[in-house]
């Protein structure tokens, strides 16, 4: 499980690249690119067929990411999970969150075993300050049954 410092250290920088980001805002991927966005983020949506997504330039591959973005947020299928992860050592991505449910044991284990930090099994909004509505009850929740990083 990542620690709480792994995941302000990926949040920290401001730059994400998100594989999976939806062109319909009702979507989990097309909602949290637009939350990230109102929080000030410069974001990087890797699509295969969007040219741009809520006005922000998409790349229709990992591997067509600028070099300065070295973390990646993925939010797909489990069935492209772990070929994005692929991409992503091959690209240099430094860190990688797999939103829950979107993990595979497969995809993890590419990225521990180039030793790149993966945070998974956790969603991005319990740490998205400031916190709120249905969210911040989960965060609640898990700080009292212990499943909140520490």
């Amino acid at each position: 499980m990542a620690s709480l410092k792994e995941i302000q250290d990926f949040l920290k920088p401001g730059k994400l690249a998100i594989a999976g980001a939806s062109r319909d805002p009702k979507k989990f991927g097309g909602s949290v690119l637009n939350d990230l966005k109102k929080k000030g983020y410069e974001l990087f949506p890797v699509h295969p067929e969007a040219a741009e997504i809520q006005g922000i330039r998409c790349y229709r591959s990992v591997a067509e990411l600028p070099e300065e973005v070295l973390h990646l947020y993925i939010v797909t299928k489990k069935s492209q999970t772990a070929e994005l992860v692929r991409q992503a050592l091959e690209k240099g991505i430094r860190m990688i969150w797999i939103q829950q449910h979107s993990d595979t044991p497969e995809a993890l284990a590419l990225a521990q075993n180039k030793g790149v930090p993966v945070i998974s099994g956790k969603c991005i909004y319990m740490f998205l300050d400031p916190v709120t509505g249905p969210h911040a009850f989960h965060r609640w929740f898990s700080r009292l049954f212990g499943s909140y990083p520490k």
